[in-house]
């Protein structure tokens, strides 16, 4: 079963979200500032974080960027209406989704299993005789999940990985944010369209020499991206 981290330092939005989680059978973790949560992570082997943005000692936005230096663990930010230039910067530094308050259940429930889905994925897909892709320098093992630029090995967050897997495998054909939402997250969009555009941009500045001038992932003006190209 799954070891989920609730990280929020409002007691009341910890004990909502456990009342949601709990009826999945899932195992439950708290936590009220990023510090605890960083302890929790190191101390337990936990598949998913729900992760408050604004929060004392260590917030969201720090706390996420400690656990991307040694973690691919699904984070997902907990986030107010008002917080929207959080969201962005929340997702450039490696979350992988967000919630806005006041949660809708349904929605929390949908991308729980969601990130979960993808993050079980990584481990869990068939092996295939044609297991490796390349562009250029850019090399993708899809059987050891690895990603390698001119040799050097780069460690990209699932949603990164994802993204990068469907675009190599496709190499020339343009997808929409739209496509690559519903293909990646395996959902409709919820309007998040913007996260892919975040998740691109954090995807190039790993696999990019020169990211504002990419040889790899190439930005189709009006219609979407793709993998080589002009």
């Amino acid at each position: 079963m799954y070891n989920i981290l609730i990280c929020d330092d409002e007691k009341d939005i910890v004990s909502a979200l456990k009342i949601y989680l709990s009826p999945e059978g899932y195992n439950l973790y708290e936590a009220y500032n990023g510090e605890e949560a960083l302890e929790v992570v190191r101390s337990h082997e936990i598949h998913l974080i729900l992760m408050d943005i604004m929060m004392p000692r260590l917030d969201g936005i720090g706390a996420t960027v400690k656990l991307r230096q040694e973690y691919n663990i699904p984070i997902i930010l907990l986030t107010a209406k008002s917080e929207d230039s959080d969201k962005v910067l929340g997702l450039d530094v490696g979350a992988d989704d967000y919630i806005t308050k006041p949660f809708n259940p349904v929605e929390v429930m949908a991308r729980v299993r969601s990130q979960l889905r993808r993050y079980t994925r990584l481990g869990a897909l068939p092996t295939q005789a044609e297991h490796q892709f390349q562009w250029a320098g850019l090399v993708l093992d899809s059987d050891k999940k690895e990603v390698s630029v001119d040799g050097e090995p780069v460690s990209l967050t699932p949603i990164e990985y994802n993204i990068l897997l469907l675009l190599i495998k496709n190499p020339g054909k343009v997808f929409s944010s739209r496509e690559i939402y519903r293909q990646v997250w395996q959902e409709a969009p919820y309007g998040s369209e913007n996260a892919v555009a975040v998740h691109i941009r954090h995807l190039r500045e790993k696999i990019e020499i020169n990211p504002s001038d990419p040889r790899y992932i190439k930005v189709v003006w009006g219609q979407g991206y793709k993998l080589g190209g002009t």
